[in-house]
This record gives structure tokens, sequence and C-alpha cells, in this order.
């Protein structure tokens, strides 16, 4: 097969140079032109803005302008690594970022993936990969870190889905079958050609299986710009991984760090999270009980069905005694599967596969907020996702926003081409992730979006707007990941003040805020909101995986601290400052680490502001996530929701409809949430329009004359 390709351009480098975690250098290609070059990351932007993500971002807000769209070919496809990619003694450490501008919200759009894709790219000589323009026709971009040369290769004959491909590559461009694992490809699949919700798979080598496994750069359509620019797959190989090869400048505080997390994880995990056996999926039945499970487009917060699904049933299905670790020396080893599973629909019909997964947000999103409670069904749901290079959450939010617009008659099957919609039709469900995959039928109308969708029932189907808008999960156009946040304010806001999207790695802030009420008043909740937005932005500077810091704990962590306190996690904080220290030299503390990420995070903000977004309008909860939409709803919680009136809201209920009620809460819930972004765009040195002050970027140390004539403007028009 690879006889068939033909070489465009090929370009030479000196492999490897990482020093301190950094190799001060960039590869930059131009898939228009055929162009490959090497560039240094000037010192300016590795003091300012640290690695990883703030790479993308800097270097993004260099190749687009304002007015520049997700399939402009100005748009850059970035990868990138960070100080801390790459060490094997430390779990979590070989995390993948990728920045563009995503074709759902139209502002940069950033995300993180498992694997060995960016520890091969650093230790080959990179610290980011720029990739811009269109190429003529499907090509691989191909990375040897060891010979020194990048091609830009035609592909005419690979397979398209992103189960097959990778298997393809990973034999292609491997010297023997067992340097295998010395390859890591990124790939999308045919649903990233036929929608907005396109995700990049990155793969890497499962010696025990003798198979490939897929992790994900997911959110807000990567893949579909990785598609849209002509990329079938970037291809890097790498042999010769060592514990040193970050080439740190004091290994000692690293040693200290990872021996201890190891330590925890090897001891702790099987009576805490028992990630090592069932990974995120431990949390199903725990958010079942505190009622923030997503039942059926997040209408309730639990069901009586939710057993047929807990944990206990993906540790039956889950391979057990596998090395299910994404990267070197990983001892939290979450990274599941499920073998020889039969799939009963679709284009591999009859066969089985390995489904990668499921994670929390499979189980959530495609299981109970689309009324399903099968797992067999969530199992297949995953897979063809993965397989057709899809969003998982993005599809099982929009799943779940068509079934309840199909109960409400605002679908029909005449509409939907004959599928049946309601919440719990799997089989048809399936139907449709495959037309979506696949470009064809009502899957062309609903790979849009919601945000999209919205629009269209409206003006085509003539849907009741208010109602449409408020049950359509989605903020800034990305869909809502698989939280029931109604009753945690924090949660709303961590949402909604997102800046790329209603993802919960930015805030996870449900449990501190609806379950144990350690963030009672708006100061609180805008603490909350400023620190561990922060923090976590540090995991994606870094290369981390976030997942050791807060899914394990040290068997002390509650007694030694309560609150918020005991949320930090402080010997994980401790942790990662001796990792940074031991990898750079250089000093860091708490508060320097923030600092770190809140350049970043203040840059992103403006840079929305930059692509016609990023103000208080763009922060909004669909009312869905804030309350209850129907009197069903309401019904559900009635004595809760009585009670806030009556106690929280000072309302005198006696005599009231229900109607009058939902309005009065309503109105209530709507006015705590404007309470709460007042408070949190102070807490965060924004104005009241959200947007970052000039006193707060000259605070940064990014008083950029750009970034200043930005906030100047919005002054001055505001």
């Amino acid at each position: 097969m690879r006889q068939a390709h033909k070489v465009l351009a090929t370009y030479s480098f000196t492999p490897g140079g990482v020093h301190a975690g950094y190799t001060d250098r960039r590869l930059y290609v131009d898939l228009t032109t055929n162009t490959i070059e090497e560039r240094a990351i000037e010192p300016m932007v590795r003091e300012k803005f640290t690695g990883g993500r703030g790479y993308g971002m800097y270097y993004l807000w260099q190749a687009v302008k304002p007015a520049t769209h997700w399939n402009d070919p100005e748009n850059e496809l970035i990868f990138t690594a960070g100080p801390l990619t790459g060490l094997t003694q430390y779990p979590g450490s070989g995390k993948t970022h990728s920045v563009t501008i995503s074709p759902e919200t139209g502002v940069p759009v950033d995300n993180n993936g498992g694997g060995f894709f960016a520890p091969f790219m650093k230790f080959s000589g990179f610290d980011c990969i720029e990739i811009q323009g269109k190429a003529a026709q499907d090509v691989m971009l191909v990375i040897d870190g060891n010979k020194g040369f990048v091609t830009i290769e035609t592909a005419p004959d690979e397979p398209t889905n992103s189960y097959d491909l990778p298997e393809v590559l990973h034999a292609m461009y491997a010297d023997g079958d067992d340097d295998r694992k010395n390859v890591s490809v990124a790939t999308s699949g045919e649903g990233a050609d036929h929608s907005l919700l396109g995700l990049i798979n990155l793969s890497y080598w499962d010696a025990k299986r003798k198979h490939t496994r897929i992790k994900q750069l997911a959110r807000g359509g990567p893949g579909t710009v990785f598609r849209d620019k002509g990329l079938r797959a970037v291809v890097i190989h790498f042999s010769g991984t060592t514990p040193t090869l970050n080439c740190p400048v004091d290994m000692e505080p690293i040693k200290l760090a990872g021996g201890r997390m190891n330590k925890e994880i090897l001891t702790l995990d099987h009576t805490h999270s028992r990630m090592r056996e069932i990974g995120t999926g431990n949390t199903v039945e725990i958010l079942d009980k505190c009622d923030v499970l997503p039942v059926m487009n997040y209408k309730f917060g639990s069901d009586p069905r939710t057993e047929k699904i807990k944990s206990d049933v993906w540790l039956g299905l889950i391979s057990q005694g596998m090395p299910d670790g994404c990267w070197l020396g990983c001892s939290m080893s979450c990274a599941h599967g499920v073998d020889n599973f039969e799939l009963l629909t679709g284009p591999l019909k009859g066969q089985k596969v390995l489904v990668d997964g499921p994670e929390y947000e499979t189980i959530g999103g495609l299981g109970t907020n689309t009324g399903s409670f099968d797992p067999h069904f969530v199992l297949e749901a995953n897979f063809y996702c993965d397989y057709y290079g899809l969003d998982l959450v993005a599809v099982s939010t929009l799943l779940a926003f068509l079934m309840e617009c199909y109960e409400n008659g605002i679908l029909t099957k005449e509409i939907t081409g004959g599928l049946d919609l309601h919440f719990g039709s799997d089989m048809d469900a399936l139907e449709l992730i495959h037309q979506i995959g696949e470009g064809r039928g009502f899957g062309k109308v609903a790979g849009l979006g919601i945000h999209r969708l919205k629009k269209l029932f409206i003006e085509e189907y003539h849907a009741d707007a208010q109602f449409v808008n408020d049950i359509g999960m989605e903020v800034k156009g990305m869909e809502v990941s698989e939280y029931n946040c109604k009753d945690s304010l924090a949660q709303q806001g961590g949402y909604a003040m997102a800046s790329k999207g209603p993802q919960h790695d930015e805030a996870w802030l449900i449990f501190m805020d609806q379950v144990k009420g350690q963030l009672p008043t708006f100061a609180d909740k805008a603490e909350a909101l400023s620190f561990f937005p922060l923090f976590r932005t540090w995991f994606s500077l870094m290369g981390l995986c976030k997942l050791p810091w807060n899914d394990s704990e040290p068997r002390d962590n509650h007694d030694r601290y309560t609150g918020i306190e005991a949320a930090r996690i402080p010997e994980h904080v401790e942790n990662y400052l001796l990792l940074y220290t031991g990898m750079t030299g250089h000093a860091l503390d708490l508060d320097g680490l923030l600092a770190q990420s809140k350049r970043v995070y203040d840059f992103q903000r403006l840079f929305n502001l930059r692509m016609g977004q990023g103000t208080r309008k763009d922060d909004w909860m669909p009312y869905r996530g804030m309350g209850p939409v129907t009197e069903e709803e309401y019904l559900s919680r009635q004595e809760r929701y009585d009670k806030q009136l009556v106690e929280a809201a000072k309302v005198d209920i006696a005599g009231m409809s229900l109607q009058q009620k939902m309005a009065a809460l309503r109105q209530y819930r709507e006015s705590q949430y404007r309470q709460l972004q007042d408070a949190v765009y102070a807490r965060r040195g924004w104005d009241a329009d959200g947007v970052p002050t000039l006193e707060t970027v000259k605070a940064d140390g990014i008083d950029f004359p750009e970034l200043v004539d930005l906030i100047e403007k919005h002054t001055h028009k505001a």
C-alpha cells in the first residue's frame, strides 16, 4: 500500500535536542504549498505562554485574523507538548494538546488526549507542530524522529475509518512487528468529513493485545478541521524512549513526587476510585444517588434503571489485568477496553472488535441521557463514534436533544426519514450515528450540531423558539458534557463561562457545590471558579492528565484539610511543583503556577473577543441547565423547588399555580446566575461584560499592543 504513496515534499532535521523539558523548536507545515520548515520558539513565548496549550493559543493568534473561519486555509491545527510531557516517573504525563478555530463555536478550541503522540513529537525534536493550508488531495504528514526527516505523502488507498487506519499505519511505518510500539498516529474518519462534530484519534500500540488503542482530541470539531485540510493521518515514529530523555535539571524532586504518587495509587485505588479496574465509569451510581446524572436530555438526575449500567456491570465487561496505561509508567492505568465485542449494526456488523472505553461520559451520555440502559447499545455506539471520528459527548447530547424534540412533535418520521427517535430507541439511535458518520439521510442535518439545529427547527419546522432554546444544551455552539447541573450554580458557571465551551475539564464543581455544600456564597463560588479553572489550565500547559490529581488522594487528605483546601489536594499540588522544579531547574510555588495559567487563560478570553465572542452574552446557560423547563421536571423535584421558592426566593407560593411557581423559580434562578457572573468576573479581574481589564493584562505581563488595542476598542464600544 505504501508503494502507492507519492512523496510531495521532504524535509531533514536534526533529531532530539530536548533540554529541561523543552526543545524550543516547532515544525511548520503548509499543505497548500507543501512547505515544511523548522521554526524557533521565541524566548518571550516560552516565558509568557509556558508550553502546551499556551503555545497553541499564541501561534494560532499569529496565524489567523478576526474574520478567519474554521475552514479557511489560514486556520491552523496545532499539536503541542509541555515541559512535563513524556515523563515516565509520574502517572498521566503523556498528554497531547491541540488548538484550532472550532467549526462549532468559531473561537479557539483546545483539547487534550492521551497516548504516545506528544511524547514522540517532543523526543523527535519539536514542542509543537503547526499545520496550515489545505492539501489538494488526501495526504499524510510523516515524521521519523530517529532518522530526522519529515515527508508529505499522498494516501490514495488507506482505510477511511479510525479503527482500521491506525492498524495499517502502525504496520506500515514500523521497522518490523516489535517496532509497532514506536509508532503513533493522529487520524479521524468519515464522520469528520460529513459533520461539524469530528474528533482526532491518537493511537498507541497495546503489546499484550497486539492491537492499536486510541485516545481522543474531541470537543468542538478538531477532526473536522483535520479532514478539511486534507489530512488522512499524521504519523510519528520514534524509538529509544528512556526515563531521562526529557533531560531534567534535577531528577531527585521528580523521583520523590513520582514515588509517593505511584505508591498512593497502587495502595489505595482499589478502595477509592477503582480507576485501575473500571476507569471513570466508577462514578455512575454515585452520580445517580446524588441526582446529577443526566437522564433524558438532562430532565432528571437519576433513574431506577441505572443499576443496569452501574460500575459493577462494566467491571464484568472490561478486560481485567491488561496494560491499560496510555503512556509509559502511568500506574493509574484507566484506559480500559472491552475485547471481542460483537457488533450488531453498521459496516462491521457481525465482527468482534476491541472497544476503547467506556468512560463515564460514554455511559452518562450515550446511556442515561438518551434514555438507554443497555450496556450493549452504549458499547456499540461508543465504538462507532470512534470508528467514524465523531465527538462522543457531542453526539450523546445531540441525540438527547433530538429525542426530546421528537417526543414533542417538533420532529416526525417524515422529517427523520423514518427514524423513531423516542428516548430509548437504541437501534434508531445507532442508525442515526451511522447516517452522521456516512453523510446520508437525516444524519447530514443532525451533524450540524445543536446550535444550528435550533435555528433550523425554529425557522423551518416552526418550533417554539423558547422551548427549543431552553432544552438545547449547548453554549457558544458546543454541546454540554454529561453532568446535570440544575442544582449547582457553580457548575453552571463552570460550563457556561469556560472559554472554549461547556466542557467540565475546566471546572468540575458539582460535588463541592451541590452535594457537599462547600460553596454557600457567591464569593465562595467565585473563588472556586477562579482557582480551579486556573489550576486545571496548568495541566494543559505542562502536558499532564488531570485524573491523577483529583481521582486519587492521600489517605489522610481529609484529616489534614477541609473544604476547598481538601479539594485542592495539597500533597498533589506539591508533587506538581516538585516535577516542574526538577524538570526546568526553576523553583515554582502555587502563586507562580496560577500566574502561568492566568496569562494563558486571559489571553484565550481575549482571543474569543477578537473572534467576535468573549463577552457576558456568550456565557449564558440554556435554562434546562438552570432549572425545570417542563411541568414534568418541576413535579419530579417539587418539594425541593417549592422549598427554594419559599426559603431562598422569599416567594409566598400559597395559591400559586404550577406555571406561576415555575415562572417564579425561573426568575429567581436566572437572577442568581447573573449575580454569579458579576462575582466571577470581578474575581477574575474582568469587567462587567466579562472582558479582562487593562490592569489585569498588565499584571499578567501580556499587555501587548494588539491586546491593549482590543480591550480599549471594546471599552469604547461598550
